[in-house]
């Protein structure tokens, strides 16, 4: 047997480092090539880092939020025959990952409570995570579970530092079909008091949103502008282009015309379409209009891009903007997929709500917000009668878009949106 050391590979131009978000391998599992062995964040994007050989796991560098330098040993294998590293050299004191036991909960904290025993327990005894662990496993089998809505957490693993496996999940599965349910019967026992905590390190994309969040909003100074807009027109519109839709097509919600509103209302205020470097103090405004669509994961919010919409009509903005929401949400979007916007749309859809104070996707200098559109009893020509409204929020960056720049690039697209006709003009 021999030891085979992979080192991180370049994963993007200009990349020179990686953040660990998740270990799908643990210490002591056989793997074969090409399966996905470590999940990395950069500046850029997310990628799954596939295993370069067949072989056991034996040594892993880092925990999730640690970050690993390009070209260093990420993860020690033992493989047939001589592998690429001395057997002194593998085995020399490294900082590795070694299989160890769940954290001890602080003397302060109360333990994390013990999960209900699970019929037909596998040979190895489940391990019950403590609180703040991360539930390891397969992607196959995290698709599983969401597909099943299953919070991993909540299931005890028996592979290696209590690694979920496929056994594992259908035996939890089949405790709750079997009646292991914590819904409690109407007047049941009387309700207890719960003291315990979990503390959540903040890392991978949550931490890149984190230091985002907080240097666009203590660097830019925001000024919000909300209106409303009667969409009752674009409706009908709406309605009779989907009845009427070419075959294949998609189906258009709102977003599409807006995207196409913006072209035009961008085109008349090109001072919103653009991107401010502080550091040079350069403002560089762009005739490509690439907008941003921002877009909840269960991996966080990200921002795909659909590039020049000033060339697309509106039925292809609807079909790129579902092929790069999706690709997103599936965790397959490509760094191209991810940069490059010059304006950021964000969509509460559903979620509703009457205005927000959206925050600015530096380094752009506006931001949109959507919210849906309901009927609401309005005022037209004295008369109180029901129309479809829907409210926009819009941000902007003070130092370069002043207020009037801001607030005429929403009237414009109210405009439009009311007279839906124009856009196509």
């Amino acid at each position: 047997m021999g030891t085979f050391e992979f080192k991180l590979p370049d994963i993007g131009e200009g990349v020179v480092e990686g953040e660990v978000v998740e270990w799908l391998v643990a210490v002591g599992d056989s793997i074969k090539e090409d399966d996905p062995i470590l999940s990395v964040m950069t500046d850029k994007a997310t990628v799954e880092i596939p295993a370069p050989c067949e072989g056991t796991v034996k040594s892993i560098v880092g925990e999730a939020g640690d970050i690993l330098p390009v070209g260093a040993v990420c993860i020690v294998f033992e493989v047939e025959g001589d592998g690429n590293a001395s057997e002194e050299k593998a085995t020399a004191p490294a900082p590795a990952k070694e299989e160890k036991p769940a954290k001890k909960a602080a003397a302060a904290t109360p333990a994390a409570p013990t999960l209900p025993p699970v019929e037909a327990a596998p040979a190895a005894a489940p391990v019950v995570r403590a609180a703040g662990t991360k539930a390891l496993a397969s992607p196959a089998v995290r698709q599983r579970a969401r597909s099943a809505n299953v919070d991993l957490q909540h299931v005890a693993g028996s592979g290696p530092a209590g690694r979920i496996s496929h056994a594992d999940l259908d035996r939890h599965i089949a405790g709750g079909a079997s009646g292991a349910s914590s819904a409690r019967p109407m007047g049941g026992s009387a309700k207890v008091e719960r003291n315990g905590t979990e503390d959540i390190k903040v890392i991978g994309l949550r931490r890149k949103i984190a230091d985002g969040m907080m240097s666009s909003y203590s660097t830019i100074p925001h000024f919000s502008y909300f209106e409303e807009v009667d969409v009752t027109a674009l409706e009908e519109l709406r309605q009779h282009l989907n009845a009427t839709r070419p075959e294949g097509a998609p189906k258009l919600t709102y977003l599409p015309f807006i995207m196409q509103a913006l072209v035009k209302a961008l085109e008349q205020r090109p001072e919103c379409n653009a991107l401010y470097d502080d550091e040079a103090n350069v403002v560089t405004r762009h005739e490509a209009i690439n907008l941003g669509i921002a877009t909840q994961t269960d991996r966080g919010l990200y921002v795909p891009v659909v590039k020049h919409v000033e060339a697309m009509d509106i039925w292809s903005a609807a079909t790129e903007m579902l092929r790069v929401t999706s690709a997103t949400r599936d965790g397959k979007a490509g760094v191209e997929d991810l940069s490059g916007s010059t304006f950021t749309i964000t969509s509460l859809g559903r979620l509703g709500g009457l205005g927000a104070t959206p925050i600015i996707n530096k380094p752009e200098v506006g931001i949109l917000g959507v919210h849906n559109a309901k009927d609401r009893a309005v005022v037209r020509n004295g008369h109180v009668v029901v129309r479809r409204m829907m409210n926009l929020s819009s941000s902007w960056d003070h130092r370069v878009v002043d207020g009037h720049d801001g607030a005429t690039l929403v009237q414009l697209v109210k405009t439009y949106l009311e007279n839906p006709a124009t856009i196509f003009m």
